[in-house]
């Protein structure tokens, strides 16, 4: 049944055996409807945007890729010689990864992971922290952060912030008839006649994020920005004087 529900799975899968998919179609009552090149999940590192070659760069000690879908950030990581874990909840997904050669890869939700073993680096890429989905449950992410990070530890996120979708004429950013959070974003995928359950994603500004983050305990500081609203960000833990 889980696979049933597993659009973007499907689509990797598919993808990973052929070389081709069909159109992975992105639906959500905020927008019209899009489309997520799958081939775009297996882009190797110099296909990649700018901020996410850097966060692998920066990428440092044990590191825990998030969300690691077909495994394009684990496969780079492991190429420059880095121990990396990826992690998924999409079964097809993580099958797709080890038949890649990912060496580690776990079908497993971020926040019901178990402490047993601690991460220099978690790394959320692809705007990975909006699987946190709204701003009320930064809190539970940050009490998992701090369970999974190693002393001395990063978080390397990417996020955008979408308030240009909300831009007048006159240039105003106009949040009239909003309700909550601007960034918070209902979105149901499909792929062929599979269909998966709506899901809420959030998209952060880095204001709102340093603000949060400085209210968990952590730093925040933003280390790249890209050319549409995005930008990476290194979450650490205060250091008390």
């Amino acid at each position: 049944m889980k696979e049933l529900q597993d659009p973007m799975g499907h689509a990797i899968a598919d993808f990973h055996a052929t070389g081709k998919a069909a159109r992975l179609r992105v639906l959500s009552p905020m927008f019209e409807e899009d489309v997520i090149p799958v081939r775009s999940l297996f882009r190797p590192m110099e296909e990649m945007p700018a901020i996410e070659q850097e966060a692998l760069r920066q990428a440092t000690g044990s590191i825990l890729d998030v969300g690691a879908g077909a495994g394009c950030h684990s496969l780079a990581l492991q190429a420059m010689g880095k121990q990396v874990t990826a992690i998924d909840i999409s079964p097809l997904a993580v099958k797709t990864m080890r038949e890649r050669g990912v060496g580690d890869v776990v079908e497993q939700d971020f926040f019901t992971m178990d402490a047993d073993r601690r991460y220099d680096t978690i790394l959320m890429l692809m705007n990975g922290i909006g699987i946190v989905g709204k701003v009320s449950r930064l809190s539970a992410f940050f009490m998992q952060v701090d369970r999974l990070l190693a002393p001395g530890g990063q978080v390397l996120c990417d996020s955008s912030d979408i308030c240009y979708i909300f831009e007048d004429e006159d240039g105003f950013i106009d949040l009239t008839g909003v309700e909550g959070y601007y960034g918070e974003v209902t979105y149901q995928m499909q792929y062929k006649s599979v269909k998966g359950q709506p899901f809420p994603w959030l998209f952060i500004d880095p204001e709102t994020l340093s603000e949060q983050a400085a209210a968990h305990g952590f730093d925040c500081d933003i280390i790249a920005r890209g050319p549409h609203y995005d930008y990476l960000a290194r979450l650490t833990r205060k250091t008390t004087p």
